[in-house]
């Protein structure tokens, strides 16, 4: 993947065009939705992300289709969720996120997390592709280990990896490994929905007054000067014109080094490599099945 000259895309593995900034609907209840997507589009947004898991994907598909901005501008992502993996189900999956989403492709399509039968769902994802069904597929959530055996054991490379990724938590040796494996890094909790006391951090708003922009913007500036396709979320237009208005200014390189140094090398939500975060991902999918 390469930062394409304008600065405000990436180019994936297969020539694809992603935007690097995105408006994410991940907590966002299904009746506040459309209302959201349409004010990002007005806001200039023109990449969404939703999963099933969201249960929101129909009212993206509304904001979408009654925005008045072509399909073709606008770069739609979704997942899997983790009760439709393996082969058949995925593809029923892929079908009805479609139908939800009124559209005949979705630009990316992510397997949500690395558990269950994920390379019966990846397979699925690489017929759609094939089917020109999706544009790009790929995974979230995929640590070094797991993301290196999907690249090396499926027909079709992942295009896109998105992680857990801010200050706190900068998955530097993940982005080397997606970087070796030609996979574009994506971050989700790029403010780390507030953990950390990430926006009143010292340094952040230190760098922040230093060239007259919000501490939220310098996190998705710093994003961005690293290639990392930036996910950001608010209800609030206001705030959706803020997070993308980061093309005035450069952080410099003392800058950057200052906030890697905030890097505490670990999550803030959960490690999926540990045994009770499976038990919990379980318990989810258990109960979103009444849903």
């Amino acid at each position: 993947m390469a930062i394409n000259n304008n600065k405000e895309s990436v180019i994936l593995n297969n020539g694809v065009e992603m935007p690097i900034l995105g408006f994410g609907v991940y907590q966002i209840p299904a009746e506040e939705t459309k209302q959201a997507v349409l004010a990002a589009l007005k806001a200039g947004y023109r990449h969404i992300d939703t999963a099933q898991a969201y249960f929101n994907e129909a009212e993206v598909g509304e904001a979408i289709a009654e925005s008045g901005i072509p399909r073709e501008e606008i770069f739609l992502t979704t997942k899997v969720w983790i009760d439709h993996y393996g082969y058949e189900k995925t593809k029923a999956s892929i079908a009805e996120s479609l139908k939800k989403l009124k559209t005949d492709y979705v630009d990316l399509f992510l397997l949500h997390q690395p558990f269950s039968d994920y390379y019966g769902a990846y397979r699925a994802l690489e017929d759609a592709y094939k089917e020109g069904k999706v544009r790009a597929i790929g995974v979230s959530n995929f640590y070094p280990d797991r993301l290196s055996d999907i690249a090396a054991f499926t027909e079709i490379k992942p295009q896109v990896n998105q992680v857990e990724t801010h200050p706190l938590n900068q998955q530097i040796e993940a982005q080397e490994n997606m970087i070796k494996n030609d996979v574009q890094i994506e971050s989700w909790a790029t403010f780390a929905e507030g953990r950390g006391d990430i926006f009143n951090n010292p340094v952040l708003i230190d760098i922040a007054k230093k060239y007259g922009k919000s501490t939220a913007q310098v996190m998705v500036r710093w994003q961005v000067q690293r290639g990392i396709v930036c996910l950001t979320k608010s209800v609030k237009p206001e705030r959706m014109a803020e997070n993308i208005n980061v093309w005035d200014f450069e952080l410099s390189t003392d800058d950057m080094a200052r906030i890697q140094s905030l890097d505490t090398k670990e999550s803030l939500f959960f490690s999926h490599q540990d045994p009770a975060t499976v038990d919990f991902f379980i318990s989810l999918v258990k109960d979103r099945r009444n849903r």
